[in-house]
């Protein structure tokens, strides 16, 4: 058994894991992983280079050679012109529609496997995505499932989009929401869901703080 604790915080997009893990990991000084940043890393890669979500064995190349860092100003990819932040692009809706697309493809999850299981260094981590309490980090410390209603998790992205200087659409969120959970819960390699000892946190009507509450306790009453 690994000593390193790892807390893991999966659910489907825009429930707040992000947020959620970043502020856990400050709180108790723990390293940070956004597995789903690393699929839209290689979502922007195979955009910028134009190959489509059926193309594998691209995929699974440009997935085996990404080469990536998370910090405090954001997530950086290592290119050929030096590292690049990259943390606005990844959020472009085209970019999530594009990863979760090519996410269904078991040699791309596999490539990704080794890479995430690598940011498990001390004193701790806290991981966030939609396999990590499952698949990727499946004795961790405390696994939690976190989730909110479709129609919260649109008016968030919306309003995470607005503020960022994109342009969206309400209706065509929701929409896509619902599409992408269709997806994610129902491919055949590593789908979406609770592993069988998580703990479920619907945070539709949470504030962010009571959330961190949440889990920390959560954290605490495991550690002791």
């Amino acid at each position: 058994m690994n000593p390193i604790p790892v807390i893991t915080i999966d659910g489907p997009t825009a429930s707040g894991k992000g947020t959620l893990a970043q502020q856990v990991a400050e709180k108790l000084g723990f390293h940070l992983l956004d597995s789903g940043a690393l699929y839209r890393l290689v979502a922007l890669q195979a955009h910028r280079l134009g190959i489509s979500a059926d193309k594998v064995s691209y995929l699974t190349t440009l997935a085996e050679r990404l080469q990536v860092k998370f910090d405090a100003t954001g997530v950086w990819l290592d290119g050929e012109n030096g590292a690049e932040n990259v943390s606005d692009l990844l959020r472009a809706e085209e970019i999530g529609n594009l990863a979760s697309a090519l996410a269904v493809h078991a040699p791309v999850r596999t490539a990704l496997v080794a890479l995430q299981q690598g940011f498990r260094r001390a004193p701790g981590l806290v991981a966030d995505g939609r396999d990590m309490g499952t698949v990727i980090f499946p004795d961790a410390s405390l696994k939690v499932f976190l989730t909110a209603s479709t129609e919260k998790r649109a008016e968030r992205r919306y309003k995470q989009l607005i503020d960022k200087g994109f342009s969206a659409n309400l209706a065509a969120l929701l929409q896509d929401l619902q599409a992408r959970d269709a997806r994610d819960t129902q491919r055949t390699s590593a789908p979406l869901k609770p592993a069988s000892d998580a703990l479920l946190l619907d945070n539709s009507e949470l504030s962010i703080d009571a959330s961190v509450e949440q889990v920390l306790h959560w954290y605490q009453a495991r550690c002791h």
